[in-house]
């Protein structure tokens, strides 16, 4: 949970679940990763080989240099395939291909956003990590509306992907697609939204219970590094 006092924080986890906190464009907080590893990581356009405070920091750091991450300067679009099995990557293809007509994605500076356009898509999750809250940044939402985006909540930017997939039923679309990082939430929307199309995604650390939950409820996910 951000600070009460704080009005512009973020919080993310990311390169093995490492808990990362950053307000007003810096990094104030890193947390130790549940994983040393991670393939992918080192794949990354700024690789981390061995997963520690200091290679998590660097790579934030040129994250938030390179797109915006968490700063009012957050790049919103983008066409380019940065991890081939990614969730966006799938969903911006799905929506190219027509098999979806919207996504319900979470987005730092915005929260939980409905989303219509390919590059949107990507240009909002293709460098994303897990989202764990976040504070509303008016150049990042109205960015986001600007290329037809809805924005959930646009005074707390509040994570609520139960909600943003009622929202998006209610304006019309037919064929959505939502990302889920907890199965209760996956268990949620598929039972009162039968139909969506459910990606599990930044699922590292779940119990086995909570993974078989996450598998029996979405349609597709990845599998990170979770032990189960």
């Amino acid at each position: 949970m951000k600070s009460s006092s704080v009005s512009d924080e973020h919080i993310i986890e990311a390169i093995g679940r490492s808990r990362i906190v950053i307000r007003d464009g810096v990094i104030v907080e890193i947390g130790e990763a549940q994983v040393r590893k991670c393939p992918l990581a080192k794949r990354f356009a700024y690789t981390v080989p061995v997963i520690t405070i200091d290679a998590v920091k660097a790579n934030i750091e040129h994250r938030i240099k390179a797109f915006g991450m968490c700063t009012p300067d957050r790049d919103v679009i983008d066409t380019r395939e940065f991890v081939g099995f990614g969730a966006t990557e799938l969903l911006s293809f799905a929506s190219r291909a027509g098999l979806i007509d919207a996504a319900v994605l979470s987005c730092d500076g915005a929260g939980t956003v409905i989303v219509k356009d390919p590059a949107l898509i990507q240009g909002i999750g293709g460098r994303m990590s897990g989202l764990v809250s976040t504070s509303p940044i008016a150049k990042v939402i109205r960015r986001i509306e600007k290329h037809g985006g809805i924005v959930v909540d646009k005074k707390h930017a509040s994570l609520d992907q139960f909600a943003g997939v009622e929202w998006a039923y209610d304006v019309g679309y037919t064929k959505v697609a939502v990302t889920v990082a907890r199965p209760e939430v996956a268990v949620k929307i598929r039972i009162a939204f039968p139909d969506t199309l459910i990606f599990g995604v930044h699922v590292t650390g779940l119990t086995r219970e909570e993974a078989e939950s996450m598998v029996a409820a979405a349609d597709l996910m990845t599998s990170c590094a979770s032990g189960t």
